[in-house]
């Protein structure tokens, strides 16, 4: 059964409360895809900070760097996954960022 919740990106907080932070995308899930969501949202959070790590290495152009491809790539399927469950507000911010291939 899918049930509505709030997802904040940058705390990576997903609520069924919708004043529980300032949140981006409303969606409505299953127990199963918050569960996939949780994962890809902390994956994410992960890669950031590889990525981080990674910048302190000067001679290190971003275009061969992989934390930087794994944060990017995560990035989109996040994306993909919030566009798939979102409302219509959340697909509508979606498709005008252009994150997603066409």
């Amino acid at each position: 059964m899918k049930k509505t919740y709030y997802v904040s990106l940058g705390s990576g907080e997903i609520s069924q409360v919708s004043t529980a932070s300032e949140w981006n995308f409303k969606i409505s899930a299953t127990d199963l895809e918050v569960e996939q969501l949780r994962e890809r949202l902390d994956q994410r959070y992960s890669d950031d900070w590889q990525g981080f790590l990674r910048a302190h290495i000067p001679y290190l152009e971003y275009h061969h760097d992989r934390p930087n491809d794994a944060y990017d790539d995560m990035n989109t399927q996040l994306y993909q996954m919030l566009y798939e469950l979102g409302d219509e507000n959340a697909k509508a911010h979606i498709r005008t960022i252009g994150i997603l291939p066409s």
